[in-house]
C-alpha cells in the first residue's frame, strides 16, 4: 500500500520527506510497546487474583483443622468417645464442600473466549498463536456438558483440590514414619508373628476375596447395562488391593485412651502399620501385570509370576533402603559432636528420614515401606546417638506432624466429596463394594486367627477377633492410594465408592468402638507397661517360662546378634565391639568402638531390649560376671563370655523369671521365691578404660 501525500492547486506533487518511514516506525513500535505493557498489567493482575484465592484456600483447611483441634478440646474435656477428632474433621470438610458447591459463585470473566479446534486427543499443553504471539496453556480437565458456564465455579472447586502428588510426598510420610517410630517394641514383637501374618497373608487373602466379589458385580452390571465404561478384573483387584488397607486410628485412639489390652492393641495397631506397605506394594504389582498379546487383561501364568516378582523386588528393596538409611543416621550421629548442637542433630535427623521417602520413590520403590522400615530403624538404633533434647524434639516433631497431616487428610475427604468434578456413584457397585469389604475383612480375621491359635500358647480369644473385625477401618492409605488415579471411568467409580466406605467406617465403626469395647467384655484400664491379664503373674513360673519362651525364641539368634554386634557399631550401647569381635578384627573394632560405649559397659543402657524380654528379666548379657544367689543362701559367680551368646545361655536368661539388679560390669540376681534378706554389698572393679590407657583389659 503506497502513500502519496496531496498538496496544494497548482503545486506539483512534494516528495515524501525522508523522515517519515521513521516516524511511522516510532509509531508502530510504541503501539506494540503499549499493547506490551497492557499485556503485562493484565498478566501481573491476574497473578495477584490467583495468588489471593490461593490463600484464601489454604486458610480454608487452616480454619477446619483450627475448628477440629478447638472441637476435639470440646470432646475430650466432656469425655464424648463417640466421636473421634478425624470424622469430626470430615464433617468439616463435608459443610466446606457444601458452601463452595453449592453456596459460593465466581463471577463470568468476560476476557474467556471459547473457540473450536478440531483436536483427535487431548494435549497436556496448547501452544495458541495470537497475532504472532505464542501462549502455552495446561490441560486441566474436561468439562462436563452443558456446562460451558460453570466454567468460573469449576475453576474454583479445582483450586481446593490439591495434586495427589501431594500426598503421597508431603502428608504421607510423616504418618508412616511417625507410625514406625512410636512403636511400642515389646508388645509388637511379642506378637510378630501374628501380626506378620495378618499384615501379609491376610491382605492378599482380603484383596482376592474382595476383587473376586466385585468382578461378579461388575459382571452383573455389565448384563444389566449398568456400566458405563470399562472395567476388567484387574481394575477389581486393584480395588481390593486399596480397600484392604486398614487404617483403625480411631479405634486405635480410643484403645490408648481406655487403656486396652495391650495385646489386642499391639495386633491392631501392628497389622494396620504393616498391611499399607503392603497394600501398596501389591497394587503396584497388580498395575505392572502385562501379559503378552493384545489382550493386556487376559489371564497368563508367566505375568502374574511376574507381578508376583516385582511384588517381592519392590517390597525387599524398599525396606532395605529404609533401614540403609536409618543406618547411616545412626552412624552419622554416633561418631559426629552434633549432639553438642541438637537444633542442627533434630533437622539432620528430620531430613534424613524424610529423603527416604523421596529417594526410594525417585528409585522405583515404595517410600511408604521405606519411611516405615526407616521410623523403626530409627526408633532402634538412631534415637540412642541423640542428645535428650533432640530426643524430646523429634518425638514431638513427628507426632504432630502427624496429627496435623492427618487430620488434614481426612478433612480434605470431606470437601472432596463435592468439590471433585469426576465422580461416578453406582448404587450397584456401591453395594458390592461394602458387601465384599465386609467378607474380605472376615476372610483375613477369623481363618488366621483359627490357624494361629493351633500354636499360639496365649490364644486370641473369639471377643478379640471379633473386636479386630470391627476395627478394620479405611483411612488416609486408601484414599491416598485411589486418588492418585482418575483418570479412567473404573478408577473414578473407585475413588467415589472408596470415599463412601471411609465415611461409613470412620463414622460408624469409629463411633460405636466404645460400645463393642463395653458389650463384648474386654478389659479396659491395662497398663501398658505389665502384661495383659492372660500373661499375669497369676501364672505359675513354669506357665511364665514357658510363654516368654515362646515369644522369645524365634528371635533369639536376631536378638544375639543385634546386641553384640549392631548396636554396639551403630550406637554407644552394648558391649564394646573389642569384646564381641574375634582378636584378628581388633583395629576395626578400636576405631569403630566409641570412648561411650567403654563407659556405658556394664550399664543397662540397652532401653529396646524389652523388644523381647519382660521388664521383670531384663539383663546386661554381656556384664562379665553375675552374681546370683541360690535358695541357700550361697553366692554363685556365673561368667559370661563376652565373645557371644550360646544358644543355652540366652535360653537361660530369656526364659528365667527372676528379679535382676544391673550393676556395673555384674548383675546381682535375686530369685523371687526366696524369702527378702538384706541386701548383700558386693566390691566390684570399675569397668575398663578405653584403649591407650591401659595396655590390657582386665576380667574377673
Amino acid at each position: 500500500m503506497g502513500f502519496t501525500p496531496r498538496g496544494f492547486l497548482g503545486d506539483k506533487p512534494a516528495k515524501a520527506p525522508p523522515l517519515f518511514p521513521f516516524l511511522l516506525t516510532f509509531l508502530l513500535v510504541g503501539s506494540r510497546g503499549d499493547s506490551n505493557a497492557m499485556d503485562n498489567v493484565s498478566t501481573e493482575r491476574l497473578a495477584e487474583e490467583s495468588h489471593r484465592q490461593d490463600s484464601a484456600n489454604l486458610l480454608i483447611f487452616i480454619t477446619l483443622l483450627t475448628l477440629t483441634i478447638l472441637t476435639i478440646w470440646l470432646f475430650k474435656h466432656r469425655r464424648f468417645r463417640f466421636l473421634h477428632e478425624t470424622g469430626l474433621a470430615m464433617i468439616y470438610g463435608v459443610l466446606v464442600g457444601v458452601i463452595l458447591r453449592f453456596g459460593v459463585h465466581v463471577p463470568q470473566n468476560m476476557s474467556d473466549v471459547i473457540l473450536g479446534c478440531a483436536v483427535n486427543n487431548s494435549p497436556a499443553t496448547l501452544l495458541v498463536n495470537v497475532s504472532g504471539r505464542f501462549y502455552e496453556y495446561t490441560l486441566k480437565g474436561e468439562v462436563g456438558r452443558g456446562k460451558g458456564h460453570q466454567v468460573q465455579d469449576d475453576e474454583m472447586l479445582r483450586k481446593v483440590t490439591f495434586d495427589p502428588e501431594v500426598f503421597f510426598n508431603i502428608l504421607l510420610p510423616p504418618i508412616i514414619f511417625h507410625a514406625g517410630y512410636s512403636l511400642k517394641r515389646r508388645h509388637f514383637f511379642r506378637n510378630i508373628g501374628s501380626i506378620l501374618a495378618y499384615a501379609f497373608v491376610g491382605t492378599v487373602i482380603s484383596c482376592f476375596v474382595i476383587g473376586l466379589i466385585m468382578y461378579g458385580f461388575v459382571s452383573f452390571m455389565k448384563a444389566v447395562g449398568q456400566l458405563g465404561g470399562d472395567f476388567f478384573f484387574t481394575d477389581c483387584l486393584f480395588f481390593g488391593a486399596i480397600v484392604s488397607a486398614t487404617d483403625p486410628v480411631t479405634v486405635l485412639a480410643i484403645f490408648n485412651e481406655l487403656k486396652v489390652d495391650v495385646d489386642l492393641y499391639a495386633l491392631l495397631f501392628g497389622e494396620s502399620v504393616l498391611n499399607d506397605a503392603v497394600a501398596i506394594v501389591l497394587s503396584s504389582s497388580i498395575v505392572a501385570y502385562q501379559p503378552a498379546g493384545d489382550n493386556s487383561h487376559s489371564f497368563e501364568a508367566m505375568a502374574m509370576l511376574k507381578s508376583f516378582g516385582v511384588f517381592l523386588g519392590v517390597f525387599s528393596g524398599s525396606f532395605a533402603l529404609g533401614v540403609a538409611t536409618g543406618f547411616m543416621t545412626a552412624l552419622v550421629t554416633k561418631f559426629t559432636k552434633l549432639r553438642d548442637f541438637p537444633l542442627l542433630e533434630t533437622a539432620l535427623f528430620f531430613l534424613m528420614s524424610w529423603s527416604t521417602f523421596l529417594l526410594a520413590e525417585a528409585c522405583g520403590f515404595t517410600g511408604v515401606v521405606a519411611v516405615l522400615f526407616c521410623g523403626i530403624t530409627q526408633a532402634h538404633y538412631t534415637f540412642n546417638n541423640l542428645s535428650p533434647d533432640s530426643q524430646d524434639r523429634t518425638k514431638q516433631l513427628f507426632e504432630l506432624l502427624n496429627f496435623l497431616a492427618e487430620n488434614f487428610i481426612f478433612s480434605y475427604m470431606g470437601l472432596t466429596l463435592f468439590s471433585f468434578q469426576s465422580h461416578v456413584f453406582n448404587p450397584l457397585f456401591i453395594f458390592g463394594a461394602f458387601l465384599a469389604v465386609f467378607l474380605g475383612r472376615a476372610a483375613n480375621i477369623y481363618p488366621l486367627s483359627f490357624l494361629l491359635n493351633l500354636g499360639r500358647k496365649n490364644k486370641i480369644g473369639s471377643k478379640f477377633q471379633h473386636v479386630m473385625m470391627f476395627a478394620g477401618l479405611r483411612g488416609a492409605m486408601t484414599f491416598a492410594l485411589s486418588i492418585r488415579d482418575t483418570a479412567t471411568y473404573a478408577r473414578q467409580m473407585m475413588f467415589s465408592t472408596t470415599l463412601l466406605i471411609v465415611f461409613f467406617t470412620v463414622w460408624i465403626c469409629g463411633g460405636g468402638t466404645t460400645p463393642m469395647l463395653s458389650f463384648m467384655s474386654i478389659p479396659v484400664g491395662v497398663d501398658s507397661d505389665q502384661d495383659s491379664p492372660q500373661n499375669s503373674a497369676v501364672l505359675d513360673g513354669s506357665q511364665r517360662r514357658d510363654t516368654k519362651h515362646e515369644s522369645a525364641w524365634p528371635f533369639r539368634i536376631w536378638y544375639n546378634f543385634d546386641h553384640n554386634y549392631l548396636k554396639p557399631l551403630l550406637t554407644h550401647s552394648g558391649p564394646p565391639l573389642t569384646a564381641t569381635l574375634p582378636t584378628c578384627c581388633g583395629p576395626l573394632a578400636r576405631c569403630l568402638t566409641s570412648p561411650q560405649a567403654y563407659e556405658n559397659e556394664g550399664r543397662l543402657f540397652d532401653d529396646d531390649s524389652d523388644s523381647i524380654l519382660n521388664d521383670a528379666t531384663v539383663s546386661s548379657m554381656y556384664a562379665d560376671v553375675t552374681v546370683s544367689t541360690d535358695a541357700s543362701g550361697r553366692t554363685v559367680n556365673r561368667s559370661s563370655g563376652t565373645r557371644g551368646l550360646s544358644d543355652d545361655c540366652v535360653d537361660h536368661d530369656l526364659a528365667l523369671a527372676e528379679h535382676e539388679v544391673a550393676i556395673r560390669g555384674t548383675r546381682l540376681v535375686l530369685p523371687v521365691d526366696d524369702p527378702v534378706e538384706p541386701p548383700t554389698t558386693v566390691t566390684l572393679p570399675s569397668p575398663p578404660s578405653p584403649p591407650g590407657s591401659e595396655p590390657r583389659r582386665q576380667r574377673l
